[in-house]
């Protein structure tokens, strides 16, 4: 009885958490260069003393599903997105190197080129300084040039080239902040290969009516969980009466 208990118990608390990865995914349907998360099930038979006569449903390591999404045209010159396979290199809340595929930004008051949620976008020798004043244009390779308002294409200047890289996926790992590192947390090197659309943006790569025919299939799942904890609590109560008669 215990056994049939301890399978659904644990089956439905990992429901739960996959209801709230697949919550997550449609919360940013709308992010940009958002990447799906992927949670798969597998059962975990516990090794003891005795017969192995326990097993615990468990979820396994979270995947990223790296399907690229659609590059919509923004017209904004700091819209950017990344062509084919590739990340923007940034720097973390911890001033460590990290990836993403958002390429919305923007020049804080500072000179610095950020992305919208306030990430500093990383060049080759570092952070990005625009200088104040300027028309921005960023090429395929993620060069940076700068013409004063006013002025001719003659005084065009290069403020510095977005770093660009593309580590093997596998080695790729999703953080707590929705950023990307590499798993040994070493910098990337800077890939040449990698090419970006200027003007333009991707969009995440959820598909929010599988998201949600998901979300359906795990409510069921959680339901039939119950009613496995019901079924074995009414049968232990007949047990019980059972063994009192004798």
């Amino acid at each position: 009885m215990d056994r049939v208990i301890y399978l659904a118990m644990t089956g439905a608390k990992q429901v739960g958490l996959q209801q709230a990865a697949v919550a997550h995914n449609l919360a940013n349907v709308s992010t940009h260069g958002f990447k799906e998360e992927l949670n798969v099930f597998r059962a975990l038979p516990y090794v003891g003393e005795g017969a192995r006569t326990r097993a615990a449903v468990v979820e396994t390591t979270a995947r990223t599903n790296y399907t690229e999404g659609v590059i919509q045209q923004s017209g904004r010159a700091l819209d950017v997105a990344v062509r084919g396979p590739g990340w923007i290199a940034v720097q973390d809340a911890a001033g460590q190197e990290a990836y993403t595929r958002m390429g919305h930004m923007q020049v804080s008051a500072n000179g610095v080129l950020q992305t919208s949620s306030g990430l500093t976008v990383l060049g080759d020798a570092g952070p990005i300084s625009i200088p104040p004043d300027q028309e921005i244009a960023i090429a395929k390779d993620g060069t940076i040039s700068t013409v004063p308002l006013g002025q001719n294409l003659n005084a065009v200047a290069v403020a510095g080239r977005i770093k660009l890289v593309n580590p093997p996926e596998v080695e790729m790992t999703r953080g707590q902040d929705g950023l990307f590192r590499a798993r040994d947390n070493l910098p990337a090197p800077a890939d040449a290969a990698v090419t970006l659309v200027s003007g333009a943006l991707e969009t995440s790569n959820v598909n929010a009516a599988e998201a949600m025919v998901n979300m359906i299939s795990l409510a069921r799942q959680f339901d039939l969980q119950m009613r496995v904890l019901s079924n074995a609590e009414a049968n232990h109560r007949s047990a019980d009466k059972i063994l009192s008669l004798q």
